[in-house]
């Protein structure tokens, strides 16, 4: 034991309480909170929320892609699109719940995914982005050419409950959130994997991971397949919390908001950044509706605010904790 004295500073009790406070303690307060919040508020925040749960996993999709993958996708409205319908036509023609379409979504995702992956695995950059919006560009109208199935511009309706008895707008708001904590935890175990690690080896140092039997076609591959997996899971949700599926749900522009989504939430993987690009996507233009014609100005301005308070806070924060340990 060292007979110096330790230097007491400011900072010292900041510094010993976070190191006391869990690692992922501040996401299983936020899931405590989402878990009771219907006790609190009602109405139309319920609807509103499992919305913005079903936006959260797209951004996760999104994100994903740019971590692991490196690449940028202005298409996954496709993959939702494979999810939603996936739902809506067993719930509709079929009348199975939500139990048995959802897997079914997960799967035909990947499917997906795999498909598209392949024929472009050597493509990157700016020209995967464009064949990406090309799924974007087909989904309304291979939708609506298949109106016997999907029902056309009209769309589909949701109505199956999970649990007989329990009111729909419970079941469509905690349907949402449970899969939203089932894909965190997912990526999460994603994340300390040697699976995970390779997929990153894979995109940071292409010759390393070959040097460690990686090869990095494969490694897209999966990436695009895990990806396409969770975005069809949030259309699977979109269209089970909104109750409704029809065309213009997915369309290019669909395809673009989830890439903002992404983008507000810095690409991150846990809970809390995926919900502020949920939030962002669902809430904040629900609570510019009544702007009229200054909607998309607005909307404009509040993106550069927040990329703009994302890229300086961090930058903020460590000037004013510099500025009070000098003090």
């Amino acid at each position: 034991m060292s007979d110096h004295p330790v230097p007491f500073t400011a900072a010292a009790p900041r510094e010993r309480l976070a190191a006391r406070v869990p690692a992922g303690a501040p996401s299983l307060v936020l899931a405590a909170a989402l878990l009771l919040l219907p006790v609190i508020v009602g109405g139309s925040w319920i609807f509103a929320l499992g919305v913005c749960f079903a936006n959260a996993i797209g951004v996760l999709a999104v994100s994903l892609l740019v971590r692991y993958g490196g690449e940028v996708s202005i298409g996954h409205g496709f993959f939702a699109a494979v999810g939603a319908y996936s739902v809506a036509v067993l719930d509709t023609r079929y009348g199975l719940s939500l139990l048995a379409s959802l897997p079914l979504a997960l799967v035909l995702g990947v499917i997906c995914g795999v498909l598209f992956a392949w024929p472009s695995r050597r493509l990157s950059g700016i020209y995967l982005a464009v064949s990406t919006m090309a799924l974007a560009l087909a989904v309304p109208e291979l939708i609506n050419n298949a109106d016997g199935l999907t029902g056309g511009y009209e769309g589909l309706y949701v109505s199956k409950p999970v649990i007989p008895g329990v009111p729909m707008a419970m079941q469509r708001y905690y349907a949402a959130l449970l899969v939203l904590f089932a894909v965190v935890g997912a990526l999460a175990r994603l994340r300390r994997s040697r699976q995970g690690l390779q997929l990153l080896l894979a995109k940071a140092h292409p010759a390393a991971a070959d040097a460690f039997g990686t090869r990095r076609v494969w490694a897209r591959i999966s990436v695009m397949a895990i990806s396409g997996g969770i975005a069809a899971l949030c259309g699977a949700m979109l269209g089970y919390a909104g109750s409704t599926v029809s065309p213009s749900g997915f369309t290019l522009w669909s395809s673009i908001f989830l890439l903002v989504g992404s983008v507000v939430s810095f690409y991150g993987l846990t809970l809390p950044r995926a919900l502020v690009g949920g939030a962002f996507l669902t809430l904040v233009p629900q609570l510019l509706s009544a702007s009229g014609a200054w909607i998309p100005v607005f909307y404009g301005l509040a993106l550069l605010g927040m990329i703009l308070l994302g890229h300086h806070l961090p930058r903020l924060r460590e000037k004013l904790s510099t500025r009070r340990e000098e003090a």
